[in-house]
């Protein structure tokens, strides 16, 4: 293989494996080399595995975001946009010296809180009481000046309503109850086929004790009558 293992950087949500090239053999490999290296490099920006949540009018809710670089930020600039109605609001920004430096961010939106400290990569933010205005899709973006200005953004959505939809759970209690039952009559199934099993192995069982039994009587009785037989036939001294 072209690549080998160098180090890996872990957070919460995702892992970015770093990788250094060896002795190409080739400048179709050289080109790969270099792809695969710039590309296990780049700034990554991540919302989590479900990019999207449904909240009750009112409530206050936390849009997640997490950045993610091989060989480490300086001066990471970021911010959050929203988009309302095809425009791209700034939410807020900052710039991040380094990765254990808190960074003073700007809020251009009302009830706007910046929650994530970067503490492990996190620039997550907080809205409060939250509107039907703010309903829509929210975007964590970043760029990285160690990475020769490499950027990358992930979009959260946010959907507002007046009250959180009851599932129903009916279909899925019939498909528990179905399998329950069919897993119930197999199991009584195979109880009843061991027992049937059993009673047979042991009637199998008697009927040898009968048999060996009863050839064991004919065999003493006809012992006897020939016992008999020949004391009979035995003639007497005179």
């Amino acid at each position: 293989s072209a690549l080998k293992l160098k180090k890996t950087h872990t957070n919460r949500q995702n892992t970015i494996k770093c990788v250094s090239p060896v002795a190409p053999t080739s400048s179709h490999s050289v080109l790969s080399v270099l792809s695969g290296v710039w590309s296990a490099q780049a700034l990554e920006m991540s919302v989590g595995k479900i990019p999207f949540l449904e909240a009750v009018n009112g409530s206050t809710v936390m849009l997640p975001c997490i950045y993610s670089s091989c060989i480490g930020i300086k001066n990471l600039y970021f911010n959050w946009q929203f988009n309302d109605n095809g425009t791209m609001q700034r939410v807020c920004e900052s710039v991040i010296a380094s990765e254990e430096v808190v960074p003073d961010v700007s809020i251009y939106r009302d009830r706007v809180e910046f929650v994530g400290k970067n503490h492990e990569h996190n620039i997550s933010i907080l809205l409060w009481n939250i509107t039907f205005e703010d309903q829509g899709q929210y975007t964590c973006f970043g760029r990285n000046p160690k990475e020769k200005g490499k950027n990358h953004s992930a979009i959260f959505t946010l959907y507002v309503v007046d009250e959180l939809r009851v599932v129903d759970n009916t279909l899925t209690i019939m498909i528990a109850s179905a399998v329950g039952g069919a897993i119930a009559l197999l199991m009584g199934f195979m109880l009843l086929k061991n027992f049937t099993l059993f009673v047979l192995a042991k009637l199998e069982e008697n009927n040898k004790e009968c048999l060996v039994t009863s050839s064991g009587i004919d065999n003493t009785e006809n012992g006897l009558s020939g016992s008999k037989a020949d004391t009979k036939s035995t003639p007497k001294k005179k």
